[in-house]
């Protein structure tokens, strides 16, 4: 599935507690890789779920593949994905790898595919679910044959880079056409966060227009910083989760 074409004018969103991001202009093409640049509490993660149609911007618009955000909120978040997103998209760590795989392959069938995909024969359906996994994981660089439990290893015993390739394993079964990870260098390695970038550029290059969140971006993204903005970004994980309902329900 190609990329998507991301683009922001003014976008900002305010919040009780004050303006979470303000601001903001984006121009980038699809397959980009995009880069919000700031440190934690600068309004990263609210611009990445506004941008994803996560959360509903109160200022300046944005268009995402074709839709306008704030209004167009529920046809964004068809065609994109966030990961890595503390508070709406944590890991369980009691379940394992395979677990996680065969629960987001799931929903997916039973609410992301067409009713036509539903009513394929059992036989059919396994084989195209097994395909989903297995393009997925091979996407995010996660193999289950070097964990340490293979398949069966819970999350709790992933080391921080495969707990991230899982979470973007995850997102990719969707397929969708805007990846969003949030923290993406977090307690990362140097080495490490150099194979994160190198997989997302990865993604990129094969069209997944891909917005990512960090402390600093690599020189060849797209980069939108959220450093020098009067943002005041403290939500808690619930307040999250609450402005996440609001907007579905929207």
């Amino acid at each position: 599935m190609d990329g998507i074409a991301v683009t922001a004018e003014g976008f900002g969103l305010e919040g009780p507690r004050g303006w979470a991001f303000r601001g903001v202009d984006l121009a980038a093409e699809p397959g980009a890789l995009i880069a919000v640049e700031g440190p934690s509490g600068s309004g990263r993660t609210s611009l990445l779920l506004a941008l994803t149609g996560r959360m509903k911007a109160t200022e300046g618009t944005a268009t995402v593949g074709g839709a306008r955000l704030p209004k167009q909120l529920a046809a964004v978040r068809r065609f994109s994905a966030p990961a890595n997103v503390a508070g709406v998209t944590d890991l369980d760590p009691a379940l394992t790898v395979a677990e996680h795989l065969r629960e987001r392959a799931l929903l997916q069938h039973r609410f992301g595919d067409s009713v036509r995909a539903l009513l394929r024969p059992r036989e059919e359906r396994r084989s195209e679910t097994k395909l989903r996994i297995d393009t997925a994981l091979t996407a995010a660089g996660l193999d289950r044959e070097a964990l340490p439990k293979g398949a069966r290893t819970a999350v709790r015993d992933l080391e921080r880079l495969e707990a991230l390739r899982l979470s973007i394993a995850l997102a990719l079964i969707g397929r969708p056409r805007l990846l969003a990870v949030d923290d993406l260098d977090l307690k990362l390695s140097d080495a490490e966060r150099t194979e994160a970038w190198a997989l997302l550029r990865s993604l990129a290059a094969a069209g997944t227009t891909v917005v990512a969140v960090c402390s600093e971006a690599p020189e060849d993204a797209v980069t939108v910083s959220t450093r020098s903005e009067p943002q005041e970004d403290t939500r808690t994980r619930k307040e999250t989760a609450d402005a996440l309902a609001e907007t579905g329900r929207a």
